[in-house]
């Protein structure tokens, strides 16, 4: 098994089957060394992992849903790469999360994607980062990520 698999597997996390996208886009664009990652929600089972926090859903609810949207996210790479391991960095990440007006705990819940990335690829995990509380998200989703992931020179 591949070493960032394996630290899935020790997680007791597996990855989940990819969604079709949900409008006119592709999941992922491979430029160069560069692979951006169209957005994803928070999905568990298939099912779209909804609410707003400060309403029906808790600040840990989200933060696991990010979770879950990281999961989402590595499908899409491995699905590009073949491998997870084939990441050399995470660059970047933008979380979103349907909040109330004025929540100021965006970063917490956006925490539990950014703990996963750090969990599994030590420093190569650790990227550069906005979470943004916001007023609604497609099929009202708790929450959405989306990325930019630096590949390895030597992946083709």
């Amino acid at each position: 098994m591949e070493p960032v698999e394996g630290a899935l597997e020790a997680l007791g996390l597996q990855l989940p089957l990819m969604a079709a996208p949900g409008g006119n886009y592709v999941p992922y664009v491979r430029w160069g060394d560069l692979l951006f990652l169209a957005g994803v929600i928070s999905t568990r089972d298939g099912q779209v992992i909804t609410g707003t926090v400060g309403v029906d859903k808790t600040i840990e609810e989200a933060h696991d849903a990010a979770r879950w949207c990281a999961l989402s996210e590595l499908a899409t790479i491995k699905q590009a790469l073949g491998s997870l391991d084939q990441v050399e960095r995470i660059i970047s990440l933008n979380g979103y999360v349907n909040s109330v007006p004025g929540f100021v705990d965006s970063p917490k819940v956006i925490n539990g994607a950014s703990d996963l990335f750090a969990k599994i690829y030590g420093d190569r995990g650790l990227h550069a980062r906005a979470a943004i509380g916001v007023s609604g998200l497609p099929r009202n989703a708790l929450v959405e990520i989306q990325m930019v992931v630096g590949v390895r020179k030597d992946t083709e």
